[in-house]
């Protein structure tokens, strides 16, 4: 029976938190690929081939995903922000079509890797939007390169590896590939993945890195320029008091919105919504992610 709750918790930690929603809500569909895709393209960064996708036009925001994923997961929220801006949609170290490379997967490196394709791009700067462990690249991104995130919208991610609820990290700490095969993170995995068999090396390099790695970024976080606008659901993976705190780092949740000085950085806990189900809630997404990225920059810190 313990094996068989830590199994459980491993399921859904993983196949819940990539959206992968077949199994856990018949009312939700899986992902579909975005809309008016476009070919996908790699660059050559600091040693790894990184698939990325352009979608619409606009202003640039990078989207990020989570654990396990593809693109695809990222929708139906992708198409959204592509109805105005232009969305470079990434897949991360070892994951979809972005084959593993010989280094541990760490977020700062992971977050190195898109300050490069930024560059690589041709732009100076971007929104940055990233979804659990995409969320933890994208607030590592803000920390280490500040000159190429214009905004930050980070979704669903814990700023200390404590963060998360103790029995979604358990499970974590449980993910094995063997028990995953044939799962949907797995067939959709092996049906464009550069090297299918490394899906034993994906699932083992995320298990460490989410699992065995300990972090509290609580310090970096504090000298984070960009304007940052926290997203979670009340039925998460993690806490409100943690995303709570996390606002107060960031100089938020001032009383009366800091006496008509409010901080640049928000929070936004969306009702009846869950780790999984977060990206397809666009009713509740659409009128305060593209709002938050269209505001005008504030002041910039002395």
């Amino acid at each position: 029976m313990k094996t068989m709750n830590r199994f459980t918790l491993a399921v859904m930690a993983i196949l819940c938190s990539t959206l992968w929603v077949t199994g856990c809500d018949s009312e939700n569909p899986p992902p579909k690929a975005p809309e008016n895709r476009t070919r996908g393209a790699y660059a050559s960064v600091n040693g790894i081939n990184l698939y990325y996708e352009l979608h619409g036009t606009g202003r640039p925001v990078v989207m990020l995903h989570g654990g396990l994923s593809t693109i695809d997961t990222t929708e139906p929220f992708l198409s959204t922000l592509a109805r105005s801006r232009q969305v470079i949609a990434v897949e991360l170290q070892a994951h979809g079509r972005t084959a593993d490379i010989d280094r541990p997967m760490k977020y700062e490196l992971m977050a190195d890797d898109i300050a490069a394709l930024i560059k690589h791009l041709g732009f100076e700067s971007a929104d940055v939007c990233g979804f659990s462990l995409g969320g933890g690249v994208a607030i590592q991104l803000g920390i280490r390169h500040p000159s190429v995130v214009r905004k930050l919208v980070v979704v669903s991610a814990p700023f200390k590896s404590n963060g998360w609820y103790p029995e979604v990290r358990a499970g974590m700490a449980y993910m094995d590939a063997d028990a995953l095969a044939g799962s949907p993170p797995h067939e959709a995995y092996v049906r464009v993945a550069p090297r299918p068999g490394d899906w034993p090396v994906l699932v083992s390099k995320l298990r460490q890195l989410l699992a065995g790695e300990e972090y509290d970024w609580t310090d970096t976080l504090r000298t984070l320029k960009a304007p940052t606008l926290i997203v979670a659901g009340d039925t998460d993976n993690m806490p409100p008091a943690h995303l709570v705190e996390m606002l107060g780092v960031l100089g938020g949740g001032k009383a009366d919105g800091a006496m008509g000085n409010p901080p640049s950085s928000r929070l936004a806990v969306l009702p009846g919504v869950s780790h999984w189900s977060i990206l397809t809630r666009t009713d509740l997404l659409e009128p305060i992610v593209p709002a938050f990225l269209d505001e005008p920059m504030p002041a910039a810190k002395p």
